[in-house]
């Protein structure tokens, strides 16, 4: 009984540490204020926002064309300040993982009202961070970096007083709240950086230090390279890549991935460590309570002496309780780098498929997602974020669950087996069981060796790789066919037993992934995950296209040209800094442009008498 106290001891500890824990300010009631703020900063930076098209009534305004919408980010095109976005969306992990939980209740509402009640959350919390991208894009540098940065230091402050005032927890103990809040931290420490580096810039450009920087292109650098790239002729003779670069990744100068991929990739690294560390907890709440239930198993044990009729049933738990624990800690590591290595892998094939897409390859797709629709991409876009983070997450959870029950089978097959001295039984019954599916594997080659070569008619050339799809020794293949009949039903329940096993663990295994469908072919549109991938890579696809985007460009700077051109062409006529030239010349050339412009006015001319031509 004394190592039952001493558990119940350890077991409170934590919990006394945050007895008088008391928060001077309460993290949803500062999420509801930070509305006030918020809208403050969004109506500045609407106001100072042109809008290039208005109606004519607006005229008469007395805003004029001020209060245009403001958008936070162009989840499209932007490949310009794409790991500042990135950064800015890791801000907000916190509150992201919050409404994952279900965790936001500020009123009570019926069961059948849940959804609308964490629409309005995930409302909330937008609009709540929505001035950390808005000040990041706003054209106006000054003002926005000093809303940024002041904006971003009331969380940053508020953020640090909740885990100065209470940094320690329940579960992990101490340092529980630095263990949550330290990415949420550094990516304000971030923004806090970046507004000040913006400020410092704005204000040199202000104080004529120096230029003002031209508005992002139409096209960027990188869509020009690749077209540029496109036109050379292929290089005859290519520097052998090395096994890095043939078997995992290739760097790229000609392709960047937009501010969504990579804001989206960096709050899934967020999220996915917060929901590891949230898993942790409740691992320790579970594995606390367990030791509780052992102390009273072994409090039983003790009273009737290890002699009662449940003592093996007793010990067989309290095995199972430990083999548990120690599966579950010991397939935390395999299962987070798997949903690592998918979290980079999902870049990998954004880049295979948008090229393939750009080069009008699209058979990598089934034919269903070939021809999407256009408000279903629309949506899709929209989607995709958050199912992959969502997808990221559930994966990890049940990839763990797995993996775990993996373990705990090797666990009670071999290894319980030769703790126990029984290892000769083990390794009996392993032999058996390797013999049996040799044998059954064996028969199904051996039936692939005699139809290749007794009912086969032999190769046309020898260049033939395989012989025709021709029989031969037509009786004995039928005789054949006829024994095998009844063995093979018998060994088709195992193919289907080991069908299932094999979907169910490739389909657990790649849950996180939806760049690639899990269902079978002619049932993807099922796959809501695999939709949205594709939908998305449509809708970049077609944005953001280096060919149609260089064309584009060209059109549009062209047609400018022309216009300046013709601009300074009648400057020059009308400017007084010219050579001087006569009114009546003058005359005379505009109305020769006019009538070359406009040849239905020649017809409608008065003609002089003496000049009849």
């Amino acid at each position: 009984m004394a190592s039952s106290a001493e558990m119940l001891e350890v077991e409170a500890r934590p919990r006394r540490l945050n007895d008088t824990c008391v928060l001077s300010v309460d993290t949803e009631l500062f999420l509801h204020y930070s509305l006030i703020p918020s809208l403050v900063i969004i109506l500045v930076l609407s106001f100072l926002q042109r809008r290039q098209y208005r109606r004519e009534r607006d005229d008469t305004s007395l805003l004029g064309n001020h209060f245009a919408i403001i958008m936070p980010l162009d989840f499209v095109g932007t490949f310009s300040n794409r790991w500042s976005y990135g950064i800015a969306f890791g801000a907000t992990a916190n509150k992201v993982m919050f409404l994952f939980s279900e965790g936001y209740q500020p009123m009570r509402v019926p069961q059948w009202a849940q959804a609308f009640l964490l629409l309005i959350g995930g409302l909330e919390v937008g609009l709540a961070h929505f001035p950390f991208f808005a000040c990041l894009s706003s054209q106006f540098r000054l003002v926005s970096s000093i809303l940024g940065f002041c904006y971003s230091l009331i969380w940053f402050v508020v953020t640090i007083l909740q885990v100065s005032q209470c940094p320690h927890g329940q579960f992990l103990g101490r340092y529980e709240a630095v263990m949550f809040h330290w990415p949420s931290l550094l990516c304000l420490a971030f923004l806090l950086g970046r507004f000040l580096h913006m400020f410092v810039k704005a204000l040199r450009v202000h104080l004529g230090h120096e230029f003002q920087a031209e508005e992002s292109p139409m096209l960027e650098a990188h869509q020009a390279e690749h077209v540029q790239e496109l036109l050379r002729k292929p290089r005859p003779l290519e520097k052998k890549k090395s096994w890095f670069q043939t078997r995992i990744y290739e760097w790229d100068p000609c392709f960047h991935f937009p501010s969504r991929m990579i804001g989206t990739i960096v709050l899934a690294f967020i999220c996915l460590y917060l929901f590891i560390v949230t898993e942790f907890c409740v691992f320790v709440y579970i594995c606390n309570e367990l030791d509780v239930f052992e102390a009273k198993l072994e409090g039983y044990l003790a009273s009737v002496n290890q002699t009662g009729a449940l003592t093996p049933v007793i010990l067989q738990v309290k095995e199972l309780i430990s083999v548990t624990k120690g599966v579950w800690v010991v397939t935390i590591l395999p299962a987070s780098l798997t949903c690592v290595s998918y979290l980079f892998h999902i870049l990998v094939c954004y880049r295979k498929h948008m090229k393939r897409l750009w080069a009008g390859d699209k058979h990598f797709l089934p034919l269903k997602f070939q021809n999407p629709s256009s408000s279903g991409s629309v949506v899709a876009i929209a989607r995709y974020s958050g199912w992959q983070i969502a997808y990221i997450l559930w994966g990890y959870l049940i990839i763990h669950v797995v993996q775990s029950l993996c373990g705990m089978a090797i666990t009670y097959g071999l290894v319980l087996p030769c703790m126990h001295n029984r290892s000769l039984e083990m390794l009996q019954g392993l032999g058996i069981g390797i013999l049996t599916v040799s044998i059954v594997v064996g028969l199904m080659i051996l039936q692939v060796w005699i139809a290749s070569s007794f009912f086969l008619q032999p190769k046309l050339g020898p260049a033939d790789k395989q012989k025709p799809l021709a029989l031969n020794n037509r009786k004995a293949f039928h005789n054949f066919n006829y024994f095998l009949f009844f063995y093979n039903v018998l060994l088709g329940l195992g193919a289907c037993l080991s069908r299932l096993l094999i979907s169910c663990v490739l389909g657990t295994w790649l849950i996180a992934r939806i760049d690639r469908t899990i269902m079978q072919s002619g049932y993807e549109a099922a796959d809501m995950g695999f939709s949205a991938w594709t939908g998305m890579l449509y809708v970049d696809h077609y944005h953001t296209n280096p060919v149609l985007v260089s064309f584009c460009h060209i059109l549009i700077t062209g047609h400018r040209e022309r216009k300046v051109q013709k601009v300074i062409q009648y400057w020059y006529l009308n400017s007084s800094a010219g050579p001087r030239i006569s009114a009546r010349s003058r005359t005379r050339w505009f109305l020769l442009k006019t009538l070359i412009n406009n040849p239905g006015l020649i017809t409608l001319r008065k003609s002089r008498p003496e000049h009849s031509s």
